[in-house]
């Protein structure tokens, strides 16, 4: 019998396909009827700006290749002209569905529900008249029209802002006549205006932006005659480009950076789909594009904006049900955190279980007069974070507080160097961690002084230290005083922020030097169960499964005879269910109310059961180029409940999986004569019952 080539390109699915799959996935979240009219809003909302995303940073990334020259190839050995080929006219498909399932689905499902979005033909006079007055008042002070003549050239337009291009008839006051003038939507108002109840039929009624100004376009252009008013949006590369090598200060580096992310090289253009041609292609020739860069809509140039009206509709039957996150009983016992800890680990398992008990122990830390340090890494916080409060309160009371921030966060880059001067201001010391490698991991280290010795509290997590995402994504968190990982947290500080070999760790995993040879070893050691005649196991649950070396010790696994079910959100470049390679291979992606960001690692061992959670995704960015954290769950009972929870109860799912096809595709899980069984919603009655 051959034996397969591991390596062959047929045995890999290529990456920016299957993050289009992913997109597909979320859409069909949109047309399902089973869920609440405005969180499928939602979900149309999200594959919009996922969409934006992935051509920002995706397809510029392919189009740079391009430009350059580049024969690179992945795994599946597609140049990246084919794959730029594939993914537009994949992209094409995906938009003209967001379009056909805003307009034939939610548009008509909101007026049922007396949600309007009025179009300028069903304008009634009443409301004509208040949309005239809120023009004038609000939005025509501050329009600056744009006509297209020697004096006037085509202006540098923002990437992703909504515009206007018009054609024109006429000459104005001086003579000129060059047909055209751009309008830019300003970037302060709403685009989505709620019109008051007393000036409409409905208390729910609203009007883009976009008609708002469509309609009193002739009012910019007096004594000219208006032949057509088109939107338009252009989406442009958003990577920004810092040479680690030739850096010598980070932050001034990216301070330079940022503005030009504005007006870097156009990637896609967005025009209404009633716009002329010979005006798209003008718009094409401006921007540098080509025909295959350009999307024809059928509504909002960008979809992503009408998650407005989910927030400006109070109508909860129309929503998720809310719910209280679970508190542990044993900190509702007793608010002292460190005491608690005294007595054995606490797993938080968000959104399911609050992310309180991570904000009180850092301002129990800033305030416990016998807490000497605190250190914690932040990678996206939020504006306002009430735990960068806590940080600036303790250092301020003169407690050493050290912050490391990574400063390439991909869009909270702003955020993040406002929120530095911020920490340096109130007295933290502040360092940007490793120059060429991000700082991924999320740790909280406290030490204070007990007695006469000191003792290491510390939290790790796989999601961000974020309040708002901590209530949207689903994460763990672990805080404990076990002494070896105290210790092993604090070498990693001392990595970050000063300068020396790495050093042995006795619990964690740490990308760049041990994770990769840690999995491997478990993976390994699972083969060799297999082959002895004993029960083999890996279950691994991520956001994205993309690194060759690590898919390829998957399907040695998959041959040697080891059960294998993966859990993988987004991306997933590995193939399963190919006879002889990965037979013993189940992959599923679970989409619904909560975006899955949990990373779990689990192997059988021989019934000895490992587990871990992460910061990192199987993808060879986090394996060996970011600072990233593995931590053992150890004690029984978190254990328990993660295998539980965050894994048994996902390979359970027959509503909201979505199974992994040898081809690419997924197939929606159905449950046939089961009972239905949804994870998220099983979590939720666990913690909230």
């Amino acid at each position: 019998m051959d034996i397969p080539d591991l390596k062959s390109p047929t045995l890999y699915l290529n990456r920016e396909l299957s993050l289009l799959e992913f997109n597909r996935r979320v859409i069909e979240q949109a047309k399902d009827e089973n869920l609440p009219l405005l969180e499928r809003l939602k979900f149309l909302c999200i594959a919009s700006t996922n969409l934006d995303e992935f051509f920002e940073i995706r397809i510029a990334g392919l189009k740079q290749q391009i430009k350059y020259g580049s024969v690179q190839t992945g795994p599946d050995n597609l140049l990246p002209a084919e794959v730029l080929a594939r993914v537009s006219e994949i992209a094409h498909q995906i938009v003209k569905e967001q379009y056909e399932v805003w307009n034939d689905m939610i548009i008509p499902a909101l007026t049922k529900d007396k949600i309007r979005l009025l179009r300028r033909s069903q304008w009634k006079p009443m409301v004509s008249r208040w949309i005239r007055r809120y023009f004038n008042a609000e939005v025509l002070p501050i329009l600056s029209p744009i006509g297209l003549d020697p004096a006037h050239p085509f202006p540098r337009v923002l990437n992703k802002n909504l515009y206007f291009i018009i054609s024109l008839e006429g000459k104005d006051a001086f003579g000129r006549d060059s047909g055209l003038a751009i309008v830019q939507a300003p970037r302060s108002l709403p685009r989505v205006v709620q019109i008051p109840p007393a000036h409409s039929n409905g208390s729910h009624d609203f009007v883009m932006l976009s008609s708002i100004i469509h309609a009193h376009v002739t009012d910019l252009f007096p004594g000219m005659n208006v032949l057509g008013c088109y939107q338009f949006k252009v989406t442009r590369d958003s990577d920004l480009l810092i040479d680690d090598e030739e850096v010598d200060d980070l932050l001034r580096a990216l301070e330079g950076e940022l503005p030009s992310r504005r007006f870097s090289n156009a990637v896609r253009l967005e025009v209404a789909d009633n716009c002329p041609d010979h005006l798209s292609d003008f718009l094409l020739q401006k921007f540098e594009l080509q025909k295959h860069d350009l999307y024809q809509v059928s509504g909002p140039v960008n979809l992503g904006r009408l998650l407005a009206i989910c927030d400006l509709v109070d109508r909860p039957e129309l929503k998720f049900a809310g719910f209280t996150p679970d508190i542990p009983n044993r900190l509702l016992k007793n608010t002292n955190i460190f005491e608690v800890l005294h007595n054995g680990d606490i797993l938080l398992h968000h959104p399911f279980q609050s992310f309180a008990p991570v904000i009180d122990f850092v301002r129990q830390a800033s305030n416990d007069p016998n807490v000497l340090s605190i250190k914690q890494t932040l990678y996206r916080t939020g504006a306002d974070s009430t735990l960068v409060e806590a940080l600036k309160d303790a250092a301020r009371a003169g407690k050493e507080v050290t912050v490391v921030i990574e400063l390439r966060a991909r869009f909270d880059e702003e955020a993040n160097i406002e929120l530095a001067s911020e920490l340096q201001k109130a007295g933290a010391h502040v360092v940007y961690g490793v120059v060429g490698y991000k700082t991924h991991a999320k740790m909280i280290l406290v030490v204070r002084r007990e007695g006469r010795s000191l003792r290491r509290y510390v939290h790790l997590g796989t999601g961000n230290y974020h309040v708002r995402t901590a209530r949207l994504y689903t994460d763990y968190g672990l805080l404990t005083c076990d002494k070896a990982t105290g210790e092993d947290v604090n070498k990693l500080f001392h990595q970050l922020t000063g300068l020396g070999r790495a050093g042995r760790l006795k619990k964690l995993l740490q990308s760049p030097f041990t994770l990769y040879k840690g999995l491997l070893s478990y993976i390994e050691g699972e083969i060799q169960a297999a082959a002895n005649g004993e029960k083999a196991w890996i279950i691994a649950k991520m956001n994205a499964l993309t690194d060759p070396e690590m898919i390829m010790a998957l399907y040695r696994a998959s041959q040697a005879g080891v059960k294998i079910d993966l859990i993988v959100r987004g991306i997933c470049c590995l193939r399963p269910g190919i006879k002889d390679v990965s037979e013993n291979i189940q992959v599923r992606s679970i989409v619904g109310r909560f975006l899955e960001h949990t990373r779990i690692y689990y192997f059988y061992n021989g019934g000895d059961e490992r587990v871990f959670c992460s910061s990192a995704d199987w993808m060879s960015r986090n394996l060996y180029h970011r600072v990233e954290v593995c931590f053992p769950i150890e004690e029984k009972r978190p254990r328990d409940s993660v295998i539980a929870y965050g894994l048994l109860s996902y390979l359970s799912d027959n509503t909201q999986a979505w199974i992994l096809q040898a081809d690419g595709t997924y197939k929606r899980s159905k449950p046939g004569s089961q009972k239905l069984r949804t994870a998220q919603l099983n979590i939720l009655d666990h913690y909230c019952e």
